[in-house]
């Protein structure tokens, strides 16, 4: 059996029609209906797991007890329902909730918010179950979304509210970005069929694999490349290249360290958040494939991208879609009377809705516990080096969009060389950029200083 033949095993008639024979009982037993029960039972036991975790948290202003997380978490799922019902009724919403229900749905966030900011002591519990449903909405507030735009589109006739439910708290695991979109999303790659089912296993199988071997990966780059290396460092007899990680570079401004080297580690840090992300975007999407939904990886060759813009598209595939649907796609879709002689100009506000405003909004949102304690002031400012990478993300897109249409109908250049040169331009691109991305605690003024010691510029005094 050939490389390719063995990498693509989970789409050979003769492994699948092995595995029908093989699991033929289970295959026949998982109907879509017991699979969909089965992920709505797990997410009650993740919703409940979730909100348990909460009592006695100090992340809040005050302790919450487990009588609050209880009162909150029947708040929650009060709410769950109510959005149901809207979305189940969507034609008979008011006209205004119709057009603009993403608005009318992060309106009912804010109005939470800014309840558990007027909240007091002297409400006694109702003021830890604000606390709560306000710190927990952000995880929610996207997968409710997906419901109601499932609902826009006119898709929710034969849905419940357990094969919405299974989305909220996924069993899979994801975080506030839904992996797997919501269910009209999933429902269109679910398996109808125990020869689809297997299908959908096999596949899920294969990410499983893959994700094994990014992990083992991820562990030998930690212990070849980064000093001091880790325990696996140790077993190969000690010996690390000693490459530092860009958080620590950063940090340093790159001071006492040549420039090919912090050039390195740049592109190795950009390496390992492609790996990091195909590891547990692989498990989450393993998981709903093993259960019949055959939905696209989260993570796909981001690293032989020949463009930015397809680099967008594969490398953290849900967060581009969430980014897609609520924030592109409406912008482009409000603005297309207005600018419809300017077209760039059209494409310039859609994309910088997305990368730009949408990605710092979802950013700020998911800094649950200054939100609910009222420090968004102090949460922009945590995210001022985010704020100038969304904008250089947004920036590139927009270019690489404009160069993708100019290439549009022309034929393939051919030549090794000329797709090298793409890839490395677009590994370039994504490896700076990250400079004001990277954790660590970096002050925006360190990023510059290091960016410019990547050219030899002495930093900003």
């Amino acid at each position: 059996m050939r490389v390719d033949q063995l990498m693509q095993f989970h789409e050979d008639p003769r492994v699948i029609a092995w595995w029908q024979v093989r699991f033929g009982g289970m295959l026949a037993w998982l109907t879509p209906f017991r699979r969909r029960i089965i992920l709505a039972t797990g997410a009650v036991w993740v919703m409940v797991k979730e909100l348990r975790s909460l009592i006695g948290t100090d992340d809040l202003a005050m302790p919450v007890e487990g009588r609050g997380v209880v009162l909150a978490g029947l708040v929650l799922l009060g709410l769950a329902w109510l959005f149901y019902r809207a979305a189940a009724g969507f034609a008979s919403l008011p006209a205004w909730i119709r057009q603009h229900p993403q608005l009318a749905l992060h309106g009912v966030y804010w109005g939470f918010l800014g309840l558990a900011w007027l909240s007091t002591p002297a409400m006694g519990v109702w003021q830890q179950v604000l606390l709560v449903v306000a710190l927990v909405f952000p995880f929610l507030v996207w997968r409710f979304g997906y419901m109601l735009l499932m609902a826009q589109y006119g898709r929710m006739a034969g849905t419940r509210f357990y094969d919405h439910f299974l989305t909220f708290w996924p069993v899979y695991g994801g975080s506030n970005t839904p992996y797997g979109k919501g269910m009209g999303y999933l429902s269109r790659c679910e398996a109808k069929n125990a020869e689809e089912l297997a299908r959908s296993q096999l596949a899920g199988i294969k990410l499983l694999i893959l994700s094994g071997l990014w992990n083992v990966t991820l562990d030998l780059m930690e212990a070849l490349f980064y000093g001091p290396g880790n325990a696996l460092t140790a077993r190969l007899g000690g010996y690390t290249v000693g490459i530092p990680k860009l958080s620590q570079l950063v940090a340093d401004e790159g001071a006492g360290t040549a420039f090919w080297i912090s050039w390195i580690s740049v592109y190795c840090e950009l390496i390992y958040q492609v790996l990091r992300h195909a590891v547990r975007g692989h498990q989450i999407v393993a998981v709903l494939r093993i259960f019949g939904f055959n939905v696209f990886r989260n993570t796909y060759k981001p690293l032989l991208s020949e463009s930015i813009v397809e680099f967008w598209n594969r490398y953290y595939y849900y967060f581009k879609e969430l980014m897609a649907n609520f924030f592109f796609l409406p912008t482009f879709a409000q603005l297309g009377s207005r600018l419809r002689n300017w077209p760039r100009v059209r494409l310039f506000a859609a994309v910088f809705a997305a990368a730009f405003v949408g990605n710092m909004y979802y950013h700020l949102i998911k800094m649950n516990e200054l939100m609910v304690q009222g420090h968004v002031l102090d949460g922009l400012y945590e995210l001022r080096s985010r704020f100038f990478y969304c904008f250089l993300l947004a920036l590139g897109i927009y270019i690489s969009m404009l160069r993708e249409q100019r290439r549009a109908g022309q034929p393939a250049t051919p030549g090794r060389l000329r797709r090298f040169l793409r890839i490395a331009g677009v590994w370039t691109f994504f490896g700076l950029i990250f400079i004001w991305n990277v954790k660590g605690g970096a002050s925006f003024t360190a990023r510059v200083n290091f960016f410019l010691s990547l050219f030899g510029l002495a930093p900003a005094a």
